[in-house]
């Protein structure tokens, strides 16, 4: 019995040893599992993080993109803006200038208005239109006062100076 019992524990050591290497063995294939398990998720994590840092990229390079375009529209409208107001202004200094024309030639009517209609000029000395002279009977002006007059408004130009342009 002895013998058989020593056989029986021998035996059993055997067996003890042999499946503690296969635990061995399959704590050691988990642990590669995991191990390998853990770097391709390692590697997705890092995909993704990539992807999101190269779309963000790619957002950056659009919205640079914009922006220069925006800058470009704003410059350009700006630059338009500047040439209307500019216009506007010569267009403010010219119509200045043609209601002064308008307000004299207005008033010219009304003096020869007056003359027509048995008014008189007297003097040009007394008259606040002495520079028109007299008007003789045919109702024309005399001394080629006329003359002198359209000289100015025909020799005007239309065109505002820089200088109007600055009182606007």
């Amino acid at each position: 019995m002895a013998s058989s019992s020593g056989t029986s524990s021998g035996s059993s050591g055997l067996q003890n040893s042999g499946s503690e290497e296969d635990l061995q063995q399959l704590m050691d294939q988990r642990k590669r599992k995991r191990m390998i398990s853990n770097r391709e998720s390692a590697r997705r994590s890092r995909m993704r993080k990539q992807k999101h840092l190269d779309d963000l990229m790619a957002q950056v390079t659009q919205l640079r993109k914009e922006n220069n375009q925006i800058i470009t529209s704003m410059n350009v409208t700006t630059q338009h803006y500047l040439n209307v107001e500019a216009e506007n202004s010569i267009l403010k200094a010219q119509m200045n200038e043609l209601t002064h024309r308008l307000q004299s030639l207005n008033e010219i009517i009304d003096i020869l208005n007056a003359t027509n209609n048995g008014g008189c000029l007297g003097n040009p000395e007394e008259s606040s239109y002495g520079f028109l002279g007299g008007i003789g009977a045919d109702g024309f002006l005399m001394n080629n006062s006329w003359n002198n007059f359209s000289y100015v408004f025909n020799h005007q130009p239309l065109m505002a100076s820089a200088a109007d342009m600055l009182n606007y």
